[in-house]
């Protein structure tokens, strides 16, 4: 199953996706969708917003055995951070660069979307917590991270989240491939069998911490092979079974 969120006259709708056709549902998709009455909408014509709006967006610092090298040592549990809701954007839209910094990174990531309010969840169990799958880019604003000591700023700029382009239910977590491109040059490329920390060990930890909500997300984290973007990049951040994210470089300032 497949689940977009679309914009009507400035009202979010989901909609499942059939083919080439998205028929809007009532209210959210979670549990379970229920579509309203009606033949559908061409895809092609609407207007995609990010695929749901979190509550929060928990991420996940090097958890990639690509990047395990950077610090030498693997992480004996977790790195969790915290990215704001107003981070969110959807496909197409752009990433406002801020100019003042020299080292603003792209990091292409899987996400994992919270279906159910999920306390204290048992690793065992984790999985029927997940409603589905989709694209993320975790930019980040590297310059500052030394400065601050912690990921807070790094994390928080607007428009540093882009998710999307759908929510893509009954994937195995652990076989996807995670592919980012910059201007049609392939700069990222892992698969998530080579996650430090798998979807249902990650889903246990946190919320282990702090309740997830129906429509959180967890970004599971990053490859290497992440560096600066430029205004006028084109980053595209694709996972074959779900799709691909596109996003254009622009400045803020």
């Amino acid at each position: 199953m497949r689940t977009i969120r679309y914009s009507d006259n400035g009202t979010a709708v989901y909609a499942l996706v059939e083919g080439d056709r998205a028929y809007p549902l009532k209210g959210e998709p979670w549990p379970t969708p229920s579509p309203a009455s009606g033949n559908g909408v061409a895809l092609e014509r609407l207007p995609l917003l990010a695929p749901c709006a979190p509550s929060k967006i928990i991420g996940i610092g090097k958890n990639y055995r690509s990047r395990s090298a950077e610090p030498a040592v693997e992480p004996t549990e977790p790195m969790l951070f915290l990215k704001p809701p107003t981070t969110i954007v959807g496909p197409g839209a752009s990433i406002l660069r801020p100019l003042k910094f020299t080292n603003v990174v792209f990091e292409g990531e899987l996400a994992v979307v919270i279906g159910r309010t999920a306390h204290n969840v048992p690793r065992e169990r984790a999985l029927e917590y997940v409603f589905g799958y989709t694209c993320f880019n975790d930019v980040t604003v590297r310059d500052v991270i030394k400065r601050d000591v912690q990921l807070t700023r790094s994390k928080s700029f607007d428009t540093s989240g882009p998710m999307g382009p759908a929510i893509v239910t009954n994937l195995d977590p652990a076989t996807l491939e995670v592919i980012t491109r910059v201007n049609g040059q392939v700069v990222q490329q892992d698969v998530t069998r080579n996650l430090i920390f798998d979807v249902p060990t990650l889903i246990a930890f946190v919320s282990d911490v702090m309740t997830l909500c129906p429509g959180d997300v967890i970004a599971t984290g990053t490859p290497a092979g992440s560096t600066n973007m430029n205004v006028g990049d084109v980053v595209e951040v694709e996972i074959p079974s779900i799709g691909i994210l596109s996003n254009l470089c622009s400045s803020v300032d």
